[in-house]
């Protein structure tokens, strides 16, 4: 028996609203009773545990065992990614050790220059750290709190209308989901921005429960904040959840577009204060925009990390593939979430999530406009649907990892079409589609798995085996007796999830680093079919830097983690555990250098020179892009100036600036790349002013080698 809510709604709107009738769950066979009037309120931890009275006696500690087995998963080997992406561990350090660099998001303490994205998803790391100082686990805990979260709110939503079971289920989906464990384990400003997002659809679905305003506006609050986590992405789902509100709410229609405008009203609030007073803020006395070329963080909003990224012409960086073509960032197409750069990440259970929201939508296709449970999958649905088109077809920079953003919504919409299919199972129909989901996640899951064969060759068999069977006895799960049908769903789950499981395995018990990482073993994620070519820092609607993929897309294989060991195998792409030199909590990266998509080795010796006298002077040293910087800030503890933002290519500071800030004495030491202007990717000013700066030094101080780094001492004119 299962607690599916129909048509109905919970008491709501004024009075003479049609379509408000109570419901009163059915109660299960082994559920205790509800207290009746009068009767005492339960303890507190008596409602943790066991849950609605309503429900069965295993479905709380159930739930609870979930987020503890997810909390636990996520946990393990925490530390091996050291500090993760240094772009972002650098600002997270820059903002415990300043209330302004914490504010705006700079990557120093000393405020020269942002992150290419609003602060928000920095600051619980930030905090964080302030609190524990800083260290791998300070910063990355907060990111696995997150999902955790994201977690108990697909369930919690998923189970207000159907069964504890489609609950369970949908949260094992996310928590399985190789792409989930990976970046609710690193400090991308992803992991907030899934956790918003959830929480947001689980917000309009309660309000499309009873009509009631609150939740709509706390919807509007979480798209909000959301927004300055990773800017414009936030509002990809906006569509789908304002019009299956304006359609479904039960309150009349002048009523619903003005809990509509009130909505936008506080998205625009809570997204937009800072905004506001970033710009209103005087330029002089602030960081520069990293990302933006005039100092703007609404040229930066609607330019870089908004437009460009649908149609590839990013301002500062390159250009991306083009409409069902194969670009810079990959093939876009219809295909592209199933192919060999993206389908290892996400796509394991895609295939019978389209399935069972077509289902789901069939079989509420005769209820009333005011469905809750129809409105559910519109929802969560509609958000799936149009973040896959959009990640599809856009021409921009685009990373593997944005496609956390689809598992929240793949992982209620499975819950919910497992549970509503299960309930009619009765039914031909019903019984059918279920199998056709089986098999679709059985058949998909090997052809992944067969993308990796070196990696457990016996699974994919054992894979496909078993979602057939189970999608036999699932055809006839309407006919069997209840603990037959019950352990063909069971095999079908459990053949279903081995894939993505044994992947999110793969990832957990693996460090991640740099700005491009992936999910699963070894060869899981070949972008561009072997190919390489750019990558960055973030990206996506959020904004980050282009790079360069490293060293697996010259072999076709291997993970993505900004390049290997140095001496490594080329082609393996990962990194010590740590992600650190010698202790001193440098980022391994390709040699003494370093680059875009990962840091420089910081060795002992280097640290002691930008160490020596760093409280004399506002910035310790100077070098081109942030990775670099960030690998030295983060080893010194002193802040090191990014020149060019990421990618080098942002104008700041001009050449002019730069030389009055060595005039005062403020800057000790230039860290040179190696590369006469940083490698440096991309047009605009910014590639020449880093040019122009790195020339200027080479010219006039002296030079300092330590090991395979070379500084220039700015306190040091080179004579003649």
């Amino acid at each position: 028996m299962t607690t599916h809510l129909d048509d109905t709604a919970r008491t709501a709107g004024p009075a003479g609203t049609a379509d408000t009738a109570a419901w009163s769950p059915p109660q299960e066979p082994d559920a205790a009773p509800a207290p009746g009037p009068g009767e005492p309120k339960r303890p507190l931890a008596a409602r943790i545990w066991r849950g609605r009275p309503e429900d069965p006696r295993w479905a709380r500690p159930a739930f609870l065992g979930l987020l503890l087995a997810t909390c636990v998963l996520y946990l393990y080997n925490l530390s091996a990614s050291g500090y993760a992406n240094s772009f972002y561990s650098a600002a997270v350090q820059a903002g415990s050790q300043s209330w302004k660099a914490f504010f705006f998001g700079s990557l120093d303490s000393a405020n020269a220059i942002t992150v290419d994205k609003p602060p928000a998803a920095l600051w619980p790391m930030a905090l964080s750290v302030k609190v524990f100082g800083l260290n791998s686990w300070a910063i990355l805990v907060p990111e696995v709190l997150m999902g955790v979260g994201s977690v108990a709110a697909v369930y919690a939503s998923v189970r207000r209308r159907f069964s504890p079971a489609s609950g369970l289920i949908a949260g094992a989906v996310l928590a399985l989901t190789p792409v989930a464990a990976l970046m609710f384990r690193f400090n991308n400003p992803d992991a907030m921005l899934a956790l918003l997002m959830t929480v947001a659809c689980y917000l309009v679905v309660r309000a499309l429960e009873d009509g009631r305003t609150k939740w709509l506006v706390w919807a509007g609050v979480a798209i909000g904040v959301a927004f300055l986590a990773k800017t414009l992405q936030a509002f990809l789902i906006l569509p789908p959840l304002a019009i299956v509100y304006a359609v479904c709410a039960p309150v009349p229609l002048r009523k619903r577009f003005s809990q509509l405008a009130l909505a936008t009203a506080a998205l625009v609030v809570s997204g937009g204060w800072w905004v506001a007073v970033v710009e209103l803020w005087p330029a002089s006395s602030r960081p520069y925009i990293g990302g933006s070329q005039n100092n703007s963080f609404l040229e930066l909003t609607f330019g870089y990390n908004g437009l460009g990224r649908l149609n590839g012409e990013e301002t500062g960086s390159v250009g991306g593939g083009g409409g069902g073509g194969t670009g810079q960032w990959g093939e876009t197409g219809w295909d592209r979430m199933f192919n060999s750069e993206i389908g290892a990440q996400i796509s394991w259970l895609l295939p019978a999530a389209l399935i069972l929201l077509a289902a789901g939508l069939v079989a509420t296709r005769r209820r009333k406009r005011t469905s809750v449970t129809r409105g559910a999958f519109l929802v969560w649905g509609g958000s799936l649907l149009i973040t896959t088109v959009v990640f599809s077809f856009m021409a921009g920079i685009f990373h593997q990892y944005y496609t956390i953003a689809l598992a929240p919504y793949m992982a209620a919409v499975i819950g919910m079409g497992t549970g509503i299919l299960w309930e009619k199972r009765s039914g031909i129909w019903a019984s059918l589609t279920l199998a056709a989901a089986s098999v679709a996640a059985a058949a998909w899951g090997y052809v992944l798995l067969n993308r990796t064969p070196d990696h457990l060759p016996w699974l994919k068999w054992l894979v496909l085996v078993g979602g057939l069977a189970g999608a036999l006895g699932l055809v006839f799960a309407g006919r069997l007796p209840r603990r037959l049908a019950l352990a063909a769903a069971a095999v079908s789950v459990l053949a279903a999830l081995a894939g993505p499981t044994v992947y999110t395995l793969s990832t957990v018990d693996s460090a991640h680093t740099g700005s491009i990482p992936t999910a699963g073993p070894a060869g899981a994620s070949m972008m561009g079919g072997g190919r390489g070519g750019p990558g960055g820092g973030d990206g996506g609607f959020g904004g980050g830097g282009p790079g360069r993929q490293g060293q697996q897309g010259q072999q076709g294989q291997g993970r993505q983690n900004g390049g290997g060991l140095p001496g490594g195998t080329p082609g393996q792409g990962r990194t010590a555990p740590g992600g650190q030199a010698n202790g001193d909590g440098g980022r391994m990266g390709g040699g003494g250098a370093g680059g875009l998509i990962n840091g420089a080795t910081v060795t002992d010796e280097a640290k002691k020179l930008l160490g020596a006298d760093s409280e004399n002077y506002t910035w310790a040293g100077a070098a081109i892009g942030s990775q670099n910087a960030a690998s030295y800030q983060l080893a010194t503890g002193d802040p090191v100036m990014a020149i060019g933002g990421f990618n080098g290519t942002d104008p700041s500071p001009t050449l002019a600036q730069f030389k009055q800030y060595v005039a005062d004495g403020r800057i000790h030491y230039f860290i040179s790349s190696g590369s006469g202007g940083g490698g440096a990717m991309g047009g605009g000013s910014g590639d020449g002013t880093s040019a122009q700066i790195t020339e200027w030094i080479e010219a006039n101080f002296k030079q300092v080698t330590v090991g395979s780094a070379t500084f220039y001492d700015l306190t040091q004119e080179t004579t003649g």
